[in-house]
């Protein structure tokens, strides 16, 4: 079963936005994906500081 998502508003520096799009079109992902990718990796990072 895929994880349920939903739709969030978020305000993001433009510099940070390029780069993300940057990336996400390296990756071949939508921007959405490449976002949802890099934070659990972070999240996971920081679960596994404690």
């Amino acid at each position: 079963m895929k994880p349920l998502k939903e739709k969030i508003s978020i305000t993001i520096d433009s510099d940070l936005l390029s780069e993300l799009k940057a990336e996400a079109e390296k990756d071949d992902r939508s921007l959405s994906q490449f976002i949802n990718l890099v934070l659990r990796k972070h999240m996971k990072e920081k679960k596994e500081e404690c």
